[in-house]
């Protein structure tokens, strides 16, 4: 897996432990080992001004994910590809890491993953699918943090 990783935040946090999680949530999915993927974390105004521009929402938001080749679980076979990109915002993530009681850096993990799950079709919008995507993430975050 070849994830390319860009701060451009003062926000300090374990960049390698996000590209970790990436990689195993991945890998979890049988995706090609040669898939790409690029995670950014951005402030609070760059996300705001990419959620307006391509979500059609205003303000800030804790993570986007635009997904490149559409690539889908279990595609190893079909080949190497670009997953997409992930967004994250720290800024907007501290807080909801705040309110569920965790630390930023494991509310990073857990966007991290949601974020690689939007980039291969899975969504939230309905309750069954909130199910299995949520049910997922966990999962993936539970197996990946066993290992650390």
């Amino acid at each position: 897996m070849n994830i390319e990783l860009t701060n451009l935040t003062a926000i300090d946090c374990s960049e390698s432990k996000l590209a970790s999680v990436a990689e195993f949530a991945m890998q979890s999915l049988g995706l090609h080992s040669e898939c790409e993927l690029s995670i950014s974390l951005v402030d609070e105004l760059e996300m705001s001004a990419l959620h307006v521009r391509w979500m059609d929402e205003p303000g800030a938001t804790d993570v986007l994910s635009f997904p490149m080749d559409e690539l889908r679980p279990n595609s190893a076979a079909s080949g190497p590809g670009m997953l997409g990109d992930i967004i994250l915002c720290p800024e907007f993530a501290s807080r909801q890491a705040v309110q569920v009681g965790h630390s930023l850096q494991e509310e990073l993990e857990l966007l991290t993953v949601h974020g690689v799950l939007h980039l291969v079709g899975f969504d939230h919008r309905e309750a069954d699918e909130k199910k299995i995507m949520f049910g997922m993430q966990e999962s993936y975050l539970n197996k990946w943090r066993a290992q650390q």
